[in-house]
């Protein structure tokens, strides 16, 4: 077993983890676990832009306010303030950096780039490239990551596990590499930026989402994970059973997009008075709701009456997406289908980012800051990236160093058959999209955790065993991060954001609050 010795390792590489890389290489040395993998993640995929009060027009309060209503009462205020006020600087930065936001030409306008509107936002303070902001913002980061002579990338290593010394706390990463020999990586401190729990379920946004992976390593030490029963779906994914996820960004309906029924009928207007700029999760629910009352497996989201010149100006790459798959969406409605998108919940952490594990930090998806509350809002995701990474790296440039000691080796797992590890994760995955989606039910949910119980009880006659393997191991993660997020929507008694059971009241909690749980709780 190699062993080599780190000062800041940060596992993944997408906005979060590269943002961090950057902020804080020029006073300690960073080791970046990048695999290839990380180029399909939820960041490349990032349409619609980033939420910051921009223009004179917009204003700090309204902004907090407007994801606060979208929290449906359980944001942490402090951390909603936190990130608003730092968003102005942190899009500067980026603007810094080189980032290509579209430019507004239009006669009159109060900012040089152009913001648009997304739901839930009561203002237009979403800066953007086109419509592919997230491939704008990791080609100009990796590029800068990459000429940065104090970041060294390991495209090469797939952690499986979080060091510890005695006393508790977090040293670094067990590893595998390319042939599946096993790596340790001390660390003085060690950041995890591994994305959400999208993969948790049939149908995501992304080809390739993170199913929670380090959310369960952060938790196998002793982190506490927060608010994991609020997965938000996007309302609407490119409906295509035989193609790869895309997503159709929230910007489209933020233009003026409409969503109608199998039918061609318009049925936001009667839901909610926002209508189609309602909060993702009512949306998302109202879709679900037209499908099956229709009898439907998608809606449409119709963008004729824009006119091509629009379309093609705002949504070029969707306009091109969509045109591969032979849809014209300048002559015909989208069909649109709602998707696992984002983790509102993850491992809890303050606003620097510190975890209640010594040394162990949290910045992206993967941590629960208390922004999103109950329902995160549009844009408000790609903020947070910047915002605590950025505040991260200030705290760990004046980080104290721990003497290194040796970690106790975790224990090796076994090999597995593909097609076993294949089937496997699809019976998860089908739990979880049946029975703890958009609409979860008690008897759904206590099914959901037998039968989630027995699988891992299954699997853990092979992952106790033999050699390690990253498959093996992602999944181990994943299916008791599944078990932790069943434990937590049968936990809260209450319907409230994107946790809707109606066999639970409608904010049922006279003071709503987090929810808290540990790999211990399990059983």
């Amino acid at each position: 077993m190699s062993h080599a010795n780190h000062d800041v390792l940060i596992i993944g590489g997408g906005v979060a983890g590269l943002v961090l890389a950057l902020e804080v290489a020029d006073q300690r040395g960073v080791t970046l676990l990048r695999p290839a993998s990380d180029d399909r993640g939820a960041s490349r995929w990032a349409q619609g832009g980033i939420a910051a009060v921009l223009s004179p027009s917009d204003d700090i309060e309204a902004h907090i306010q407007d994801t606060l209503v979208a929290g449906d009462g359980l944001c942490d205020e402090a951390a909603v303030r936190f990130t608003v006020e730092q968003g102005p600087a942190a899009i500067q930065w980026l603007l810094g950096l080189g980032v290509p936001f579209t430019r507004d030409a239009s006669p009159g306008a109060d900012y040089p780039y152009h913001l648009t509107r997304e739901g839930g936002h009561g203002a237009r303070r979403i800066i953007h490239a086109a419509d592919a902001t997230g491939r704008a913002l990791m080609d100009t980061l990796k590029a800068h990551v990459a000429a940065h002579p104090a970041i060294h990338i390991r495209d090469d290593l797939t952690a499986i596990g979080l060091l510890k010394d005695d006393a508790g706390r977090c040293r670094g990463a067990r590893c595998l590499d390319t042939d599946g020999q096993p790596i340790d990586l001390p660390a003085h401190d060690t950041v995890l930026a591994t994305g959400g729990a999208s993969g948790l379920y049939r149908h995501t946004t992304s080809p390739q989402p993170a199913s929670g992976e380090g959310m369960l390593m952060a938790a196998e030490l002793g982190a506490t994970l927060m608010n994991l029963e609020f997965q938000q779906f996007h309302p609407t994914c490119l409906y295509d059973p035989q193609g790869t996820p895309f997503l159709i960004s929230e910007a489209v309906r933020g233009e003026g997009g409409r969503l109608l029924n199998i039918h061609g009928e318009r049925f936001m207007p009667a839901i909610d008075p926002r209508a189609e700029l309602a909060p993702r999760d009512v949306v998302a629910r109202a879709i679900d709701a037209e499908m099956q009352r229709t009898g439907s497996e998608h809606v449409f989201l119709d963008v004729r009456h824009l006119g091509e010149a629009a379309i093609r100006e705002h949504f070029p790459t969707i306009h091109a997406h969509c045109a591969d798959r032979g849809i014209d969406i300048v002559k015909v409605p989208i069909p649109v289908v709602p998707a696992a998108h984002y983790s509102c919940g993850g491992v809890a952490t303050d606003q620097h980012g510190a975890t209640d594990v010594a040394h162990l930090f949290a910045v992206g998806e993967v941590a629960c800051t208390g922004l999103h509350g109950a329902n995160r809002m549009a844009s408000n995701s790609l903020l947070e990236c910047l915002v605590f990474a950025r505040s991260c790296a200030a705290m760990l440039q004046d980080a104290s160093r721990v003497p290194l000691v040796s970690a106790p080796a975790t224990r090796a797992r076994a090999e597995a058959a593909p097609a076993a590890l294949a089937e496997w994760r699809e019976r998860m995955r089908g739990v979880m999209s049946a029975r703890v989606a958009i609409v979860r039910r008690d008897a759904g949910l206590a099914e959901a955790a037998e039968t989630l119980a027995e699988l891992q009880q299954e699997i853990a006659e092979v992952a106790g065993r033999g050699q390690p393997a990253a498959e093996l191991v992602g999944l181990w993660h994943s299916l008791r991060l599944a078990r932790l997020t069943v434990a937590s929507a049968r936990a809260r008694r209450e319907s409230r954001g994107l946790h809707y059971n109606p066999d639970c009241p409608h904010h049922g909690a006279p003071l709503p609050r987090p929810s808290r749980i540990q790999l211990s709780d399990l059983v």
